[in-house]
């Protein structure tokens, strides 16, 4: 795969007046994305208080670091045009790569909690792993667009060259380790993949091998092996490992159906872990009650939705991979975060999309929604 720098800059931004994006896409995005706002101003009230003397620290922070830089990355690839990111797969293949080591760097990898995810630069952090999401997917969407339907079914130019190139993505994460990211990467590659013509015989070998593989990583991992004891049966240590989730079903549960009102959560008073990132669907639903809750889970199956139109009208194969790789990824890690959220999946730690707290998680969401307007214009 040849890198033609004269292809990519030649007219990128190049549009015809007649060109209009799915407004309906664009306006789920814009909802989610000023919901999260709305309500981490009132999730990392009591935190920003104990920890920085303001209220409003983390909204603030998040809309200097996340929205506003994230807000420019979305209009840039809104106007951009997408086939061009074709010719810069490979770099964003070794960039992938190299963001994933440098977190073991010293001096500049930065461990948070249990994890060595982050990286230190110039005073800012960030979390190469959640760049890596959109990265890899533009890497991948275009290796699977060239190589073509008639190779992908076969074992040896088609399987095992994504398989070499996903294990090597997957081993850094596991290695940081960040098993939620990892999963989220695995089952957006494989749905990338199975769409462009990957064999269901392939799938299915790899998909019991990545499950006996998981089942050993939690077997070696007495800190994963608790995580699964606690979902299981989150009532034997409510003090201990199983606190999270108790403390999260309580405030699910006493919002009820119509919620405390916004702004009058208790489990945000230092009750609830994680309150303004991981655990805010769990404010949402104290606060705002299960009918809103259901709302907020609509909009991402309404987005979702779109983007399976969006897939059926595109022109290009690459241009369906990164749909279908990108809402499988806004989608499943909602899924995710709710799930563990609400006892029905162990909890990963991802972040609910465009709504939790963290900037980079923020600007690489708002970049791929760019990416996902950009081709709804030219489908």
């Amino acid at each position: 795969m040849k890198l033609n720098l004269k292809s990519i800059f030649k007219n990128p931004f190049r549009s015809r007046p007649s060109e209009q994006p799915d407004w309906y896409l664009v306006g789920a995005v814009g909802f989610l994305v000023l919901f999260g706002l709305v309500m981490l101003s009132s999730a990392g009230t009591a935190l920003g208080w104990q920890k920085f003397h303001d209220s409003y620290w983390y909204v603030k922070h998040q809309i200097i670091f996340g929205f506003l830089p994230g807000v420019l990355l979305f209009f840039f690839f809104s106007r951009f045009d997408y086939h061009r990111l074709k010719s810069l797969a490979v770099p964003f293949l070794i960039g992938s790569i190299a963001l994933l080591v440098l977190v073991f760097i010293p001096g500049v990898g930065a461990k948070w909690g249990t994890s060595q995810s982050w990286i230190n630069v110039f005073g800012f952090s960030l979390q190469p792993s959640e760049i890596v999401k959109l990265s890899f997917l533009i890497y991948l969407a275009s290796w699977l667009a060239n190589r073509g339907e008639h190779h992908l079914k076969d074992l040896h130019s088609g399987f095992i060259p994504f398989i070499f190139v996903l294990a090597i993505i997957t081993l850094l994460l596991i290695f940081q380790p960040d098993t939620g990211t990892m999963i989220i990467i695995v089952v957006t590659s494989l749905a990338v993949y199975f769409v462009a013509g990957g064999r269901l015989l392939h799938l299915s070998w790899l998909t019991v091998f990545g499950l006996g593989g998981l089942a050993l990583l939690v077997k070696l991992s007495p800190y994963r092996a608790k995580r699964l004891t606690t979902f299981l049966h989150p009532e034997l240590d409510p003090q201990g490992i199983g606190y999270h989730i108790n403390q999260a079903l309580l405030a699910v549960g006493s919002g009820g159906f119509w919620g405390k009102g916004f702004g009058h959560s208790r489990q945000k008073f230092a009750y609830l872990p994680q309150a303004y990132s991981d655990s805010i669907f769990a404010i949402i639903a104290e606060e705002l009650g299960f009918l809103f809750s259901i709302f907020v889970v609509l909009v991402f199956l309404f987005l979702f939705f779109r983007g399976l139109k969006l897939i059926k009208n595109c022109r290009d194969q690459f241009g369906r991979m990164l749909v279908i790789g990108i809402i499988t990824w806004f989608l499943f890690q909602a899924f995710l975060n709710i799930g563990g959220v609400i006892g029905i999946l162990p909890m990963t730690g991802v972040p609910l999309p465009f709504i939790s707290y963290g900037g980079t998680a923020l600007m690489t969401c708002l970049a791929a929604a760019g990416i996902l307007v950009n081709i709804s214009k030219q489908a």
